[in-house]
């Protein structure tokens, strides 16, 4: 189970997502955005070392899906994916990586997917996040998901040849429900800058 701290981040998780948001290939805002944090969830790492959430940010009117790691130490393999470093005021110094390319968030993305973990309250210790759903229709475990690759809309993850491919939905669009054909996915909600809540698809396994 995630503790969740309630202090001091410098910088916060959003500033740095203004500095890390431009680079992206998904991302179609202005170089200089202006980012509202939305909502998300967390996963629980089975043993308790890695923070992983699946965080929601604004920009306008648009909404982007950005899952987030964040490690006492720099994952080996890993610098092309930091995204900074944060003073934590309890944790102490944390790398904050782009958790799609971070073996631990990709496990508990699939264990989402089947069933074998329960999405939790972004903000709030030990509380099940009600506005997730997941399904899954597979025989079997999914199989272990490859090397991420950025689209303009999506990041899809390489698996076994005949299987179906994974779709993150980066840029995420209000009231978008899972594809009739689709394997497996995750659905989530946020909160719009104007205060009103958004429901989407956050993630689906879809055929080649």
């Amino acid at each position: 189970m995630a503790l969740i701290h309630h202090t001091t981040l410098k910088p916060t998780k959003v500033e740095l997502l203004a500095g890390w948001l431009p680079t992206r290939r998904w991302y179609h805002g202005p170089a200089a955005p202006e980012l509202v944090k939305g909502g998300g969830f967390r996963l629980d790492d089975p043993e308790g070392e890695v923070g992983i959430e699946f965080m929601v940010v604004t920009e306008g009117s648009a909404a982007y899906l950005v899952p987030l790691t964040y490690r006492a130490a720099p994952l080996d393999g890993a610098e092309h994916a930091l995204i900074g470093t944060m003073e934590h005021g309890v944790l102490g110094t944390r790398w904050a990586y782009d958790g799609c390319h971070d073996p631990v968030l990709t496990a508990g993305l699939a264990a989402l997917i089947e069933g074998r973990a329960a999405a939790q309250a972004q903000s709030v210790t030990d509380t099940p996040d009600r506005e997730v759903a997941r399904g899954y229709t597979g025989a079997g475990p999914i199989p272990g998901l490859g090397a991420p690759a950025d689209t303009d809309e999506n990041t899809e993850f390489a698996v076994a040849e005949g299987s179906p491919v994974l779709r993150l939905r980066r840029v995420l669009t209000p009231g978008s429900l899972p594809p009739a054909d689709a394997a497996g996915y995750v659905t989530g909600a946020w909160q719009r800058p104007d205060g009103t809540r958004a429901g989407a698809l956050f993630a689906a396994l879809e055929p080649r």
